[in-house]
């Protein structure tokens, strides 16, 4: 059986689990069991610290685990990545009193910066010739100025509004991060391990295809469909079927949520009719 690690907590955690859950693994939370199997499929969950995950897969605690790239870089462990999960997105940044002048990254010299990653941060500064006093704490970094425990910070970044709350403006990004699955090194040797990851893996990759992708049905005139293929390609090129009123097809595609609307309005003024746009749970490509 496939052991997983995953974060017990936080939104990473709920991410985590959404995706799970629509890869149709049913698995309870983690809030007072520390081990679960899941229902339907060969894999039990371990619901870990985010910071103890890099070290459990290392060790094959777990074989598996689900965790931020910017804790794997900070833990510095021997585990594989085996793929970019594609969400749970920050970046690390440095940021400073909102009130100070920013003249460029040597503003940090001699200056005393709070943070919970002191290895990334002291790999950026050596990178960029910077002579800082790194003071490690751990939890509530943005109040560290306010407090006079140091001069500035280096934190997880999302939206910033935890910076401006605090008087805090960013002004460097050290890094990106996203969720990552990560292995451990000798799992390749289990063969039904290796096989249950592969099926985890197709699972994951039709619910992320489907990500903010719709379907979309349509009635258009046969005089129009190659103007609609140009606005609706595809996953390769639509589907034409013809329609039993003569002249006219019905045209299915997928589309971009994001380019919804437009679309929308380019189809109508060619001359489509019943227009049914649906949503697509998985996407098999």
């Amino acid at each position: 059986m496939l052991r997983i690690a995953v974060q017990a907590k936080g939104r990473l955690f709920e991410e985590t689990m959404t995706m799970l859950e629509e890869s149709s693994i049913k698995v309870e939370s983690g809030k007072r069991t520390l081990l679960v199997k899941a229902k339907n499929f060969p894999v039990e969950i371990l619901y870990l610290r985010d910071d103890d995950i890099p070290q459990a897969v290392a060790t094959g605690i777990a074989d598996v685990g689900i965790v931020g790239e910017n804790e794997f870089e900070e833990k510095g462990e021997d585990a594989d990545i085996i793929k970019r999960l594609d969400f749970s997105k920050c970046r690390l940044s440095l940021a400073i009193p909102k009130a100070a002048d920013y003249n460029g990254i040597q503003w940090f010299n001699g200056k005393k910066i709070a943070t919970s990653y002191p290895r990334i941060l002291k790999n950026f500064l050596d990178k960029n010739g910077v002579k800082a006093e790194i003071h490690t704490i751990m939890g509530s970094v943005e109040i560290a100025p306010g407090i006079g425990m140091a001069d500035c910070i280096f934190d997880i970044v999302s939206s910033g509004s935890t910076l401006v709350s605090n008087n805090l403006k960013e002004v460097e990004v050290a890094m990106y991060s996203e969720a990552l699955l990560i292995g451990n090194k000798h799992l390749n040797d289990d063969a039904e391990k290796m096989a249950t990851l592969k099926e985890i893996l197709f699972r994951f990759d039709s619910y992320k295809n489907a990500e903010g992708k719709k379907y979309i049905l349509l009635n258009i005139p046969n005089d129009k469909i190659d103007e609609v293929c140009k606005i609706l390609p595809g996953m390769k090129s639509p589907t034409v079927t013809p329609l039993k009123q003569e002249g006219w097809s019905s045209l299915h595609s997928v589309i971009e949520e994001k380019t919804f609307w437009d679309i929308i309005s380019q189809l109508k003024q060619l001359g489509a009719e019943g227009i049914l746009v649906v949503p697509i749970e998985k996407m098999i490509l």
